[in-house]
């Protein structure tokens, strides 16, 4: 009887397995196959071309790519700024939140949850209409106040997506991290009170140290989002091309060698190790903040 209920909960999950199954680990797999070979062409070209097995060259030429670890040095020193900025704003909204009754907080959580709605790439849109000198409000009020910013020059690109992600992520992290908030006891709170804390210490001392763990969900995250960030600079590409080329996220490398370049072995290869990348980085994210979470 046991045995049958148990093969009963494990037929809802074959759906979910055929799906990891067919949608990543095949793909991954082909792409590690394709990273083993590399494309050559016979006489002049017009002989064809033949894949020929090279081992781990691929890999050792991706190392030793400076454009591609130059765009992956580039993408964690700009998430080592942005992504703190944004789970900082998200906590201080969620506390916020937590501190105003349930019907208002749900009021403000949907309006909060907007921006994530809209697609990137229509946000994206939205942000280059708004930053342009052209027909966006912002650098005439901005020359109105004494600034003369140009939000794409070299200076202010990063800037500007920075904040294009901010806006656009922080209603996900903050309904993650106001729903960890909605689990501590309301008890510790009134205890809290009772022995004259404030409401700033009862954030500091009880609310925060509970929402360690969203925290670091929100931030394992918004790392493996970053480094695989792609639509927002191809647009801003467009209109700045001399301050966004296409080397400047790895994503868009890897895009540029597999549909521009025609290397799909190489690009394989790429996406290889921009995930080894993402996963060290993200184990190491999760092993150094889990020690505090405990």
């Amino acid at each position: 009887m046991i045995r049958s209920q148990r093969w009963k909960g494990a037929a809802f999950t074959v759906p979910f397995q055929l799906g990891f199954v067919f949608l990543y680990l095949l793909p991954i797999g082909y792409a590690v196959y394709q990273s083993l070979y590399h494309e050559q062409q016979s006489g002049l070209g017009l002989g064809g071309a033949t894949e020929k097995f090279v081992g781990l060259d691929n890999y050792k030429e991706g190392l030793t790519d400076s454009a591609f670890m130059g765009s992956v040095l580039r993408v964690v020193l700009f998430a080592c700024v942005q992504i703190p900025v944004m789970l900082l704003i998200s906590l201080v909204l969620a506390l916020l939140l937590d501190a105003v009754t349930s019907k208002v907080a749900g009021r403000f959580r949907i309006l909060l949850l907007v921006p994530y709605m809209i697609p990137g790439v229509v946000a994206a849109l939205v942000w280059i209409n708004l930053y342009s000198p052209d027909v966006g409000p912002l650098t005439p009020l901005g020359e109105f106040f004494g600034f003369h910013w140009n939000f794409f020059s070299p200076s202010m690109v990063w800037p500007s997506i920075g904040n294009l992600l901010t806006w656009h992520g922080i209603g996900y992290n903050m309904v993650i991290i106001y729903s960890a908030l909605q689990g501590v006891p309301r008890e510790l709170f009134e205890a809290a009170r009772l022995d004259g804390a404030s409401e700033w210490r009862i954030a500091r001392s009880i609310k925060v140290p509970f929402v360690r763990g969203a925290l670091v969900l929100t931030g394992m995250l918004s790392i493996i989002q970053m480094l695989q960030i792609f639509n927002e600079p191809a647009l801003f590409r467009n209109i700045t091309p001399q301050t966004v080329d296409d080397s400047f996220t790895p994503i868009m490398i890897i895009y540029n060698q597999a549909f521009n370049a025609g290397n799909y072995h190489y690009a394989a290869t790429l996406s290889v190790l921009l995930a080894l990348i993402l996963g060290v980085g993200s184990f190491l994210f999760y092993r150094l903040t889990s020690r505090e979470v405990d």
